[in-house]
């Protein structure tokens, strides 16, 4: 201690005096507020800790509702064992300001620990350390005339008390944090290992999704949803974070997530909130079992979209608004073949020809073969609709007048129709001669397209 030091006289139990130092008040200035406490006090309060730990136990017992019960013996010996270390350790801290904190602190990180276990909050312990501090200010307050203590030994102690419940109630947060955190990241990965169970094909058994459902706090819905992520929006906003109930797959080849009930009330306009800045397609509603159709379905769109064959429109795609699009390009191989006989007429004729041509005979099919309703979807005159059909009447012939084929045309021209948006993307016609790959029905980009 420094020679400047003040010294504060009490009386200890028989009476004997004893001085108490206080360090000067340049050690106060220097941000220590243990060493600022006269060591002494140490030996004044140890025979006392029992009473004091009695007086703690009842207190918190009174104020705090959670730490009252009378019946559990061994939940009050637990809290007992717990006060009566915390003052052991606040004395031996006295004593000596350098002993070290570890088994106090890490006592409070395995208590902010098991609350986070119980799904309790800390409310309660935060408020029984702050009731313990109160019990230990009053008792030191009460021996302070005894000691002779002055205002500014009181000042220091009541310093120390405070740091150290800070000490103690942090230890206690980083330790429910960590075990938060450690509950959360594994719920996560319940979470991802359900999404897998549902979208697996074949379907997973019943039971093993209820089960796993349970484990991930899940609960089982009538319906679901799949989505199929694709990349942000160039003008995204940030993402609003997905209704807990929605399961999240950010990590799979193609992101995905499961949407429970998604024709609930409401639940389209969050959902559609969420994935306003991300490119998105929604699956069909199914059942739970059939979750992977769903996501199928919204993957098979997605990469539609991706191509530029569907519009996303600045807005979330739904897979049942394009299911005959789907069908149409399920299997292109075969809409290529039907393409190569269906408008083989139109093969010796140049691009720029065949588009005008298969632009006109779309237009006629879906108009009811009305010419001038043909004029006004192709905002040109009706006599040039009228020699584009005579043109056409002269290539195909009678044909024209057979449903069948006029079915089938509608198909490979409204594959051809959607594909114009998609760069080298074209519906291949025969060559004149009827074999191979011929020249390609679609716009004027080349004679290289790539065939439907």
């Amino acid at each position: 201690m420094s020679d400047r030091s003040s010294r504060v006289h009490g009386s200890a139990p028989g009476d004997e005096r004893r001085e108490v130092h206080v360090a000067d008040e340049g050690s106060t200035a220097g941000g220590r507020p243990w060493a600022d406490v006269p060591r002494e006090l140490a030996d004044h309060m140890r025979p006392h800790l029992d009473e004091v730990a009695d007086d703690m136990m009842q207190e918190i017992q009174t104020r705090v509702r959670e730490y009252d019960r009378p019946g559990d013996g061994s939940y009050s010996g637990t809290l007992r064992l717990a006060v009566e270390r915390v003052l052991h350790y606040f004395v031996e801290r006295v004593a000596d300001p350098g002993h070290d904190p570890a088994p106090v602190t890490d006592f409070f990180r395995a208590i902010g620990r098991g609350e986070a276990g119980e799904g309790r909050s800390l409310d309660a312990m935060q408020t029984a350390v702050r009731v313990g501090g109160m019990v230990a200010w009053r008792r030191i307050a009460e021996g302070a005339d005894t000691l002779h203590a002055s205002a500014r030994m009181l000042g220091a102690v009541g310093e120390v008390l405070m740091q150290f419940q800070d000490e103690l109630t942090a230890a206690a947060a980083e330790g429910y944090s960590q075990a938060r955190a450690a509950v959360a990241g594994e719920m996560q990965r319940r979470r991802e290992r359900l999404l897998d169970l549902l979208l697996a094909d074949p379907p997973a058994a019943p039971g093993a999704v209820a089960d796993l459902a349970a484990a991930a706090h899940w609960p089982v819905p009538r319906t679901v949803a799949a989505v199929a992520l694709g990349g942000p929006r160039p003008d995204a906003a940030p993402r609003p974070a997905f209704p807990p109930d929605v399961l999240a797959g950010l990590t799979r080849r193609t992101p995905s997530l499961v949407v429970p009930d998604p024709d609930g009330p409401g639940r389209a306009a969050i959902v559609d909130r969420a994935l306003s800045g991300t490119l998105a397609v929604i699956g069909p509603t199914v059942p739970v079992v059939e979750a992977a159709r769903s996501s199928r379905w919204a993957r098979e769109t997605l990469r539609l979209v991706q191509r530029g064959v569907i519009d996303a429109g600045g807005g979330v795609v739904r897979s049942v608004e394009h299911i005959s699009t789907l069908i149409l390009f399920r299997d292109e191989r075969l809409v290529a073949a039907l393409a190569g006989l269906r408008l083989a007429p139109l093969a010796h004729l140049r691009p720029g020809q065949q588009d005008r041509l298969a632009e006109t005979l779309l237009a006629w099919l879906q108009s009811g073969r009305n010419a001038n309703e043909v004029a006004m979807r192709l905002h040109v005159h009706p006599q040039t609709v009228r020699y584009r059909l005579r043109q056409l009447e002269e290539l195909f012939g009678d044909r024209l007048l057979d449903p069948d084929l006029r079915f089938d045309l509608e198909i490979v021209l409204r594959a051809r129709t959607l594909l114009a948006g998609c760069a080298g993307h074209r519906v291949a016609a025969p060559s004149p001669a009827g074999a191979g790959a011929g020249e390609v029905v679609g716009s004027d980009r080349g004679r290289e397209g790539r065939t439907l």
